[in-house]
């Protein structure tokens, strides 16, 4: 007959025992990654104090972006012709117009100066008349003169015919035809003794009238001197503009040459903006820029480059390309960016700290909660981006913040 026998029966706390071993078992092998993670990491940081981008495909442009400041074009300063006492017409940041009358200088000696240069001029003037005058009438004589030894010469050369003809007859005796053959070899002399006179006379007299003109021409020439000085004792304005600043007070004493106020000219502006050292190089007269002027962007160029470099910046002059933007003032700051180059479809990462911390060699790449220092090489960047040369594939994911800390550490725990 069959019966029944009781198989062998677990404790309670061999029961839990056995689920407990079997879960923790479980756990290693799921942290298992983890673990290898954590032990194959030399640093861990607190993954929310890191940035991280992905490596991607695009067009890249090398350039660099300054803060500019708007100078006028034209931004002359007008000076003082001659010493005296100034009267004001204008105040600092009035626009003017051209030929306005911004001063003006009362010098009592420029003036008395030209009245006696005019005076002097008028003098000369007169003495000029007067010697064209005495040259005519000279020469009128020294001609009536010629014309008298000709005739007497002409006389003479009959009356020697006469005593001839008589001389041939029989008429006449040798005493009288050699006394008129005298008296005509004495009258050809004088005649042609008052040619040569007469000659000498008139070159005489026109190197004394040219003597006169020429002193009158320089007289001429230190009284318009004069006179142009007179003139700018007014200062006028050379362009419209606007008075930037002014050097003197009302009814001060100036000097000649003294700077008394600056004119701007507000049509024409550029910019003046600092270089990094680095960049002097690269930069070069006509390279494109933009420029950034209440949300909008105008293009301009480069027109001059200072050959010093001061507190390691280069200045740089950049002219707007066409029109200028309307509302623009002296000293006002915008943005302006310089383009060196452009590159398309290149792999590209954000700029960030990780490309001055790493050396511009190397770069972490993350791989879950692991990231791994790579020697990467980089080609050109700009204010925004780096090319990527080698080292990094499209799609990897790329610390970009400041690694300093990591203190070049192979790999990096981000927990």
């Amino acid at each position: 007959m069959d019966r029944a026998v009781m198989g062998p029966r677990f404790s309670r706390a061999t029961t839990i025992a056995t689920i407990a071993t079997a879960v923790a078992i479980a756990a290693a092998l799921l942290l298992l990654p983890a673990v290898r993670r954590w032990s194959a990491a030399e640093r861990s940081v607190d993954a929310s104090t890191v940035r991280i981008a992905s490596v991607t495909r695009g067009d890249l442009q090398r350039d660099l972006s300054v803060q500019a400041r708007v100078v006028a074009a034209l931004h002359p300063a007008l000076f003082s012709p001659a010493q005296g006492i100034i009267n004001l017409k204008t105040k600092a940041g009035t626009e003017v117009k051209r030929g306005d009358v911004l001063a003006t200088i009362e010098s009592t000696e420029l003036r008395s100066s030209l009245a006696q240069a005019e005076s002097q001029l008028a003098s000369m003037r007169a003495d000029l008349e007067r010697q064209k005058i005495v040259t005519r009438q000279s020469d009128y004589r020294a001609r009536q003169q010629v014309d008298l030894l000709k005739l007497r010469a002409d006389a003479a050369q009959r009356s020697l015919n006469r005593y001839q003809s008589m001389f041939t007859q029989g008429l006449g005796n040798r005493a009288d035809l050699e006394a008129a053959q005298d008296g005509l070899r004495i009258a050809e002399l004088e005649y042609a003794q008052a040619r040569k006179e007469l000659d000498l006379g008139n070159e005489t007299l026109r190197f004394e009238l040219q003597n006169r003109e020429q002193q009158v021409v320089r007289q001429e020439s230190a009284t318009a001197e004069l006179r142009r000085k007179a003139d700018e004792l007014t200062v006028r304005a050379p362009f419209d503009g606007m008075i930037a600043g002014i050097g003197v007070q009302d009814r001060d004493a100036v000097s000649p040459n003294q700077s008394l106020l600056t004119i701007v000219n507000l049509s024409s502006f550029e910019l003046e903006l600092p270089l990094p050292e680095e960049y002097a190089q690269e930069t070069s007269i006509g390279n494109p820029a933009s420029i950034s002027v209440n949300g909008r962007d105008y293009l301009g160029h480069v027109t001059a480059i200072s050959p010093e470099v001061v507190n390691s910046q280069v200045n740089a002059t950049v002219a707007f390309t066409g029109q200028a933007p309307a509302g623009l003032k002296q000293s006002q700051r915008v943005t302006a960016r310089l383009v060196f180059e452009s590159k398309r479809n290149v792999l590209e990462l954000p700029r960030g700290a990780f490309f001055e911390s790493g050396g511009g060699r190397s770069a972490y790449v993350v791989d879950g909660s692991l990231a791994t220092r790579r020697a990467v090489a980089f080609g050109a960047s700009s204010t925004g981006e780096v090319e990527i040369v080698s080292g990094l594939r499209e799609g990897e994911k790329v610390i970009v913040s400041d690694t300093t800390t990591f203190s070049g550490a192979k790999s990096v725990l981000l927990r």
